[in-house]
């Protein structure tokens, strides 16, 4: 069994990652795109997941010759997303996983390029699960000046806990995500779409189909009962 750095802190993504939100986001883009005329593909998306919503949106009007700004952009779009985004369901494992850790006291954060809006709304019927985390970054928290691919999310997040960046461990859905903890020196499991095609992933520590398949001992965390 392939062994990895040893991890005292584990460090998460948001959206695609602990909760099934990139749905309603693909959802309000196609919307939005339809209006004009225009078709959004996956193909597109792939570029997207991860990233800032202005960067996001830059990339949106832009590809698809939108005859409207990035704001406007943005605009409609959240319009849509503050409908759907209450009803956000987690991700399979990824309670299961946070909850064990928090058992053991392994210090725990989220670092998401949602916006605090946007978050509130997505926690919605989870607030007691997310009360567990040691910190929640978001990318429009004070002193965060660049989103994924920089590194200030994850580092930041390292900085709250207190922790070496390079005892953290990551856990990403998007190649800007996995980029963005690269560069802060940690380590990183993605558990992309299954649509995003893996060969952008080959710089990852590992690479998942779930948040189920996550071998903790692995990666010298406590392992589930169940595996002893």
């Amino acid at each position: 069994m392939t062994s990895f750095r040893k991890i005292t802190c584990v460090i998460y993504d948001m959206d695609g990652l602990l909760l099934d939100t990139e749905p309603f986001y693909t959802a309000a883009t196609r919307e939005i795109a339809s209006r004009y005329g225009k078709e959004y593909d996956y193909s597109l998306k792939s570029e997207l997941i991860g990233k800032t919503s202005m960067d996001s949106a830059k990339i949106v009007v832009e590809k698809l010759a939108l005859p409207i700004t990035p704001e406007t952009y943005i605009e409609e779009r959240n319009v849509l997303l503050d409908e759907s985004c209450p009803s956000a369901e987690a991700l399979p494992g990824a309670v299961k996983l946070t909850s064990h850790l928090f058992k053991h006291k392994i210090p725990q954060a989220v670092a998401s390029s949602s916006s605090r809006h946007s978050f509130e709304l997505k926690i919605t019927r989870h607030r007691e699960w997310f009360s567990i985390f040691n910190c929640i970054v978001l990318a429009d928290d004070p002193g965060i000046e660049n989103g994924k691919p920089a590194p200030d999310l994850f580092l930041k997040a390292a900085e709250l806990m207190e922790v070496d960046p390079k005892s953290c461990l990551v856990f990403e859905d998007a190649p800007a995500g996995m980029e963005a903890a690269l560069i802060a020196g940690m380590s990183v499991v993605v558990v992309p779409d299954s649509n995003v095609d893996k060969a952008v992933f080959k710089d990852a520590g590992q690479i998942l189909n779930s948040l189920e398949d996550f071998n903790l001992q692995q990666w010298q965390l406590p392992p589930f009962l169940e595996n002893r």
